[in-house]
């Protein structure tokens, strides 16, 4: 955006404006990021816990992409009455909660010993990390117009690859050194260390996180009138009729049916490189836990460049769909490449890299199309239906990945049929009429 208009009214935008913007953004996402950066963690490190705890339990492949799964379906019941709550009482006491529940229930991964324990801890961990994520879509929508979030969905979301580039050398590191210290294995240490920093995240969003513009005490009260208007001036405007929103009105939404199709197509192909990175480095040739956790990370910093670029570049030139689509298949093209030359590891991690970099970008991309046309209490349940059903792909894919592996003792067939779902998706995105999203 131009830093001298407003996009939608071509108003000249003041420096108090620009000023307080600023402000905005740096007294909340940073909190957010942080946040979101140790509720990943437990996506990245159940993968490289994978290596030993697998052999320790004697879970399969099957067990494994089953209980890494049985996340999405834990998340799938509470989204939608998480988001209806967080649009009535406010993000700061619902979000403190979740943190400090699933800060409670992540390390006890590290005390499972049969495969339904270990579906039973996902599934409460599914629980209770099901109303973070949209509820920050939600949260933000409220606080920044459509003009301005692509960049923050894209600040917020880098906690995806931040977390893998943190958490891939720091899980190797911690199951090495830790590596049954009083009594315990490594693995059972990476859950443990890693599930408690969430317990004080909590108790600071509880303290730190002010619901809406009006609650900033960074801001002042012309300030806060300015960005509340200009909030007003991007709000979709809705008939009367509209207004009283119910669950039903909801479903019977195509558009809204259309987007979740297309998330859950982005979210097979992103959380397939979530699962199974890990698994994918070690089958290129790649032994030592800790050189695994390493190399991992080259997928997530190149994520991290792709991610703020093309957001940036939708922002700019208000285009949606184009962007989302190309990156979906950047995505879905590096799987085919990581998958057919697994044996290679360079060529491998080349194939991965685009895999991560281009399935990671898709997410602040997505979530851009939503809320380009959804307000209030609409906003509320469609962004956490879509999000509730199109993360059901979380529980297919890394389930099919499973099973196809132990039958074929390859990855090669799973990774080609899930990339066909980010081709899929890629073409769906073009059912949505360009001057919907492209504000």
């Amino acid at each position: 955006m131009n830093p001298s208009t407003s996009v939608l009214t071509s108003q000249p935008v003041s420096e108090m404006e620009e000023n307080a913007w600023r402000r905005t953004v740096w007294r909340i996402l940073p909190l957010l990021t942080i946040c979101y950066i140790f509720a990943y963690l437990d996506r990245i490190n159940v993968g490289i816990a994978k290596l030993e705890m697998s052999s320790d339990l004697a879970f399969s492949e099957t067990v494994y992409g089953l209980g890494a799964g049985i996340f999405f379906v834990g998340f799938f019941f509470f989204q939608v009455p998480s988001n209806i709550a967080l649009h009535r009482f406010g993000a700061r006491r619902l979000l403190a909660v979740l943190l400090i529940l699933w800060a409670i229930i992540a390390p006890l991964t590290a005390l499972v010993t049969t495969p339904f324990q270990f579906y039973s801890v996902r599934f409460l961990l599914g629980l209770t990390e099901s109303g973070f994520y949209p509820g920050v879509i939600l949260y933000l929508s409220l606080w920044f117009p459509s003009y301005r979030r692509g960049k923050m969905f894209a600040l917020f979301a880098a906690a995806v690859p931040l977390s893998g580039l943190l958490g891939g050398p720091l899980s190797g590191w911690i199951m090495t050194i830790f590596h049954n210290a009083y009594g315990f294995t490594g693995w059972q240490w990476l859950f443990i260390i890693q599930g408690t920093p969430s317990l004080l995240l909590g108790i600071l969003v509880l303290w730190l996180l002010p619901d809406r513009i009006e609650h900033a005490h960074w801001l002042n009260t012309d300030e806060t009138e300015l960005l509340k208007n200009r909030l007003l001036e991007d709000a979709v405007q809705t008939s009367p009729s509209e207004k009283q929103v119910t669950l039903s009105g909801v479903l019977r939404n195509g558009k809204l049916w259309l987007l979740t199709f297309i998330y859950f197509c982005l979210i097979a192909g992103f959380y397939t490189v979530s699962f199974w990175l890990p698994t994918l480095v070690r089958n290129a040739g790649v032994e030592d836990v800790f050189t695994v956790g390493l190399l991992t990370t080259i997928p997530y910093a190149a994520a991290i460049v792709t991610m703020m670029v093309a957001s940036r570049s939708a922002d700019k030139h208000r285009e949606r769909r184009w962007h989302l689509a190309i990156i979906a298949i950047i995505s879905g093209a590096g799987m085919v490449i990581s998958a057919v030359f697994s044996d290679s590891l360079w060529v491998a991690m080349f194939g991965l890299t685009l895999g991560a970099a281009g399935g990671l970008s898709t997410l602040p991309l997505f979530w851009s199309l939503p809320t380009a046309f959804l307000g209030g209490t609409m906003a509320a349940i469609g962004i956490a239906l879509i999000n509730s059903f199109g993360n059901l792909a979380g529980f297919v894919a890394p389930y099919l990945m499973g099973i196809l592996s132990d039958l074929t003792h390859s990855t090669l067939t799973g990774m080609l049929i899930i990339s066909c779902t980010l081709f899929v998706g890629a073409a769906a995105i073009f059912l949505i009429p360009g001057h919907i999203v492209n504000r």
